[in-house]
Parts: structure tokens; sequence; C-alpha cells
């Protein structure tokens, strides 16, 4: 069988298992008072997985976008005998409803101010990746989890995927010898785009409330709905979307929680379009034993390169490939050796083990300890995102104090670690 073919065959066994063991539901004898705020496509993902693992009782869902909040309840009503109130204002419903979980599926430069009040009214976290747009919102996150002993589980639900699991016992155990080098990538086919002009924001949509804390311009369509994160004042670009999830597997591997030196160049050689997020990127991390570098361009898919997404880990024995809808590969050094594959078992729709992170939270709100994906864990792996992003803007590369949290003797990057905040808005400490 040719390699490509074996892929295909590998994968494709691993889409068709739909129904994964989960781990058991520990409930409580009243279910929790849970709440969703951003009920779009993610957001329903989530809450699905939610309600098929029971224990909870949906009270409230909250969206700027009414339009997006229909749908979602429409939805809602195929899923539970739970009619939960509206709300356009989160504030507004913490206030009310002081629901018990939150869900926080907002675009990015909303985790923070939503996920820290969800808290300090006393709500246990479930919040999406990225934790934050800038650094410093998520150390406050962290320092709000533990003030107020809430339980966050971070949306990096690779963490509990089986392949990669199993991939990181591999690694672990030494079969790939010392590793040196991790490559992170992922290369998408587009191109150039266009430009599409500015619009009033349709009936339905708070476009102020939807920008909140970070600037306020323009209504586009090619923003809302989805595509917030290619704009630099709502998210962080490939790299904090698809970045933090590989940057996440390297710290899972390593013993090391982040990165001495950072270098990124990053550049708009192709796209004409609206956005300002790089079509092109490379970012390397100096590690203290390896050195893991990221790449991305979001133009020239080919058939040369099959695999557009993941890690390779390169060691003395081999190489080793962690991917996602193509499971994991060890390539031997030793061509007398056999290729070792697994493929991946992950849940409709979009190819996710969203429920097996949900079955864990509620494992961790029920035992007061940490989640798999707690929201130090998913801190670092942002940060990860975040440097590389940093580095980009300064043009130069940076030297990180992980302990301290700030670069090293650069007062022009540290001024870069947190942002204004607009109107009303105050930036959490």
């Amino acid at each position: 069988m040719q390699r490509r073919d074996f892929l295909k065959t590998s994968a494709r066994a691993g889409l068709v298992y739909s129904a994964l063991p989960l781990l058991p539901s520990l409930q409580r004898t009243a279910a929790y008072k849970l709440a969703l705020i951003g009920s779009g496509w993610w957001g329903m993902n989530i809450l699905r997985s939610a309600l098929q693992h029971g224990g909870c009782k949906l009270t409230a869902i909250c969206d700027v976008d009414t339009r997006q909040m229909d749908a979602a309840l429409q939805t809602i009503r195929t899923l539970t005998a739970d009619r939960p109130k509206t709300y356009g204002d989160y504030r507004e419903l913490l206030h009310r409803e002081k629901p018990e979980i939150v869900i926080v599926a907002t675009p990015d430069h909303w985790h923070p101010l939503i996920a820290i009040a969800a808290m300090q009214q006393g709500a246990h976290v479930y919040v999406e990746k990225p934790v934050c747009h800038t650094i410093n919102e998520g150390k406050a996150m962290v320092k709000a989890a533990r003030q107020y002993d809430r339980t966050v589980q971070v949306g990096t639900h690779r963490r509990v995927s089986p392949h990669n699991i199993s991939g990181m016992e591999f690694l672990r155990s030494g079969k790939l010898g010392e590793i040196g080098m991790v490559r992170a990538f992922v290369h998408y086919p587009g191109g150039p785009g266009k430009l599409v002009p500015d619009q009033e924001p349709p009936p339905g949509l708070n476009w102020d409330m939807w920008c909140g804390p970070a600037p306020l311009r323009p209504f586009n369509p090619t923003i809302h709905p989805k595509g917030f994160r290619a704009y630099l004042d709502y998210a962080n670009g490939q790299l904090g979307d698809w970045g933090i999830h590989w940057m996440d597997q390297v710290l899972w591997w390593t013993e090391e929680k982040y990165p001495r030196r950072i270098f990124s160049s990053a550049n708009r050689f192709i796209k004409k379009d609206n956005t300002d997020a790089p079509d092109t990127q490379n970012v390397i991390y100096e590690f203290e034993s390896f050195t893991a570098t990221w790449e991305h361009r979001l133009y020239a898919g080919n058939e040369a390169e099959r695999t557009n997404v993941g890690c390779y880990f390169y060691g003395t024995e081999g190489t080793f490939h962690m991917g996602w809808l193509d499971g994991w590969t060890f390539y031997p050094s030793d061509k007398n050796k056999s290729i070792i594959h697994e493929a991946p078992k992950l849940h409709k729709p979009d190819e996710q083990n969203i429920p097996e992170l949900w079955a864990d939270f509620m494992q961790a709100i029920a035992q007061k300890r940490s989640p798999v994906c707690d929201i130090a864990i998913g801190q670092r792996s942002t940060n990860m995102s975040l440097l590389g992003m940093l580095s980009a803007k300064l043009g130069r590369s940076i030297e990180w104090d992980g302990e301290k949290e700030q670069v090293k003797n650069d007062d022009a990057a540290n001024q870069l670690l947190q942002r204004q905040y607009r109107g009303e808005w105050e930036y959490p400490v």
C-alpha cells in the first residue's frame, strides 16, 4: 500500500468511529445552573456536549447578535426541554441568573472580561481558546481562578483526543530517541481574496457591544460571523487560532513551561482583502533543550504537502507526526523497521473531542481538582502564540522571563503585553 493510501485509509477508519467511551458522569442531586455566552458555531458545539453529558440545566444564553441567538434557540429546542432566558449583555445575565457554570465562546477579545466576571459571580468556567488577546489578560484570568477558587477549563480539546494521548505516551517512552526540534505548522489553500465594502450593522446586531473593549471599527461582513480571527483588533491571526493547539502539544510533551527566546517574521505577501493578519508567518522558539518552530501560509495548497497541519517531532530514532484528521505516524530512521500509525477517534460535527473535555470538566468540579486543560495550562499555551505575535510586531527577537512573565530588559516589548481598553471597559489586573 502506498503511504498516501495508507494514511487516507487510516484516517477514514478513525472518522467513522463516532461513539467514544466517556468518563463516567459525576452528578449531584440538583443540576448545575448553566449559561452559554456566545451562541455561534463553536459555542453550540460545546453546549451540545454539555447537554448530552447531563448534570446541568440550561438557564440562560447571551449573544449580542439576536439572529445568531434565535438560531441557537431553535437548535436548543431539539436538544433539551430547558427553555433558557435570553440576554444581550453578559453582565445582566450574571447578575440576574447567577449561573454555576458558564461557557465563554465569544470572539477572543471578550474571553478575559467575561470569564473573570463569571468567576467573581461564583461560576466555574469553560472558556474557549485562546484564553486572551494580550498576555497580561491571561495573567489576570489565572489570578481570578485562584482567588475565587473556581474550576476553569480551556477548550484545548486535543489534550483528551485518544490519538493525541497515545502519541504523547509514545513520545515520552523514548522510542523517538533524543528530540532536538519540533516543527508546528498549518498550511491552508487560499488566494488574495477581495475587498468587501463596510456596511451598516445588520438589524439585531449590537456592533458596539460586539467590539466591546477592542477598537470600534466599521462593521464588515468579513468580520462577523466567523471571520474575526483574521483581524488583529479582535484576535491574533492563524498563530492565535490554530497555533495555540500545536503550541499546546509542544508544551504538553516537554517538561519546560516556556521558551527563553522568540523570533518571528510575519508578512502579508498574498492577501489583498480587508483582513490585516499575516498570511505568512515563521516563528522560532528557543527552549533550553530543543527548538520549536511555527510556520503558516494561507495560500498555495498543493498535492506535494498532503499533511498540512500538526507537529513534526524530530528525534535520533526517527520522525513523529502528531496530526489531526490523519492521527499520528512514526517514521523510523532505520529503514528495516515498520512505520507505526494510529488513526484518530473524533466526534461530529467538526472532528473534535469536546465531549471528553466536558466530562473531565464536570469531574474536576465534583472532585475539586484541576481539570486537564486548567487555565494555567491554557494561558501558557496561549502565551506561546502571543509571544510570536509580539516579536512580529516589534520586528526583532525577544527574551522571555517565564517566571516573571515579562520580556527581559525590553520596556518597548513589555508595553505591548497589554493594550488600552475602549470606553467604559477596564483592563483586568
